[in-house]
């Protein structure tokens, strides 16, 4: 039986090349998001600007960030899979980049997937199911990083089932933001901890 080669591992990315991927990336999740309300029947989401949707969508990032401190310290799959991403991502950025780090991929990964797709597909266990996977293989850079897609798919059905709870999709919107920023922050600032130092 012939040995399936190992993936290749990627070249390192340039700060710039990091910040057009994010940016492109947004843009396109948006751009199907605005052809898939404007083709279809699905009525979006809403959004509410409320105090107690903000301090909802802050405990529900706060909880998510706990929940990954903790998971990344006991199993080695998930800890070696964000290594690898946050040095892949995060390594080139300055510091202010970390902004867009946190606003664009929530932003737009919540329009698409929580605000368009979860309804397009009904608010029941289905749909929750069918958006979460798709956001899981959104974060699959390659093959070795399946324990990362197997988090960011039970994060996406997370986030669904609070936008479902709430009926508003600023919740998630704030929580996966928060996230992204703890994250990139604690990781960028050495105070998250990574593989070669566990």
């Amino acid at each position: 039986m012939a040995q399936i080669p190992e993936t290749p591992e990627m070249e390192p990315l340039t700060r710039i090349q990091v910040l057009i991927a994010m940016g492109v990336t947004a843009v396109v999740l948006l751009l199907v998001a605005k052809l898939w309300m404007h083709l279809g029947s699905v009525n979006l989401l809403p959004v509410k600007l409320t105090t107690e949707a903000i301090l909802q969508g802050v405990g529900l990032g706060l909880g998510v960030t706990i929940a990954s401190s903790i998971i990344y310290r006991f199993w080695a799959a998930y800890r070696i899979s964000a290594d690898y991403y946050l040095e892949l991502v995060l390594k080139p950025l300055l510091i202010p980049d970390l902004v867009w780090l946190g606003l664009l991929p929530g932003l737009s990964e919540e329009l698409l997937f929580r605000g368009v797709m979860l309804p397009e597909f009904g608010l029941t266990l289905e749909g929750v199911l069918i958006s979460s996977v798709c956001f899981g293989v959104l974060h699959l850079s390659n093959f070795k990083q399946w324990a990362y897609v197997v988090w960011a798919t039970c994060i996406g059905a997370l986030f669904a089932y609070s936008a479902i709870w709430t009926g508003n999709l600023l919740v998630p919107i704030v929580a996966h933001v928060l996230t992204n920023l703890i994250a990139a922050f604690m990781w960028k600032l050495g105070d998250y901890p990574r593989a070669s130092n566990s």
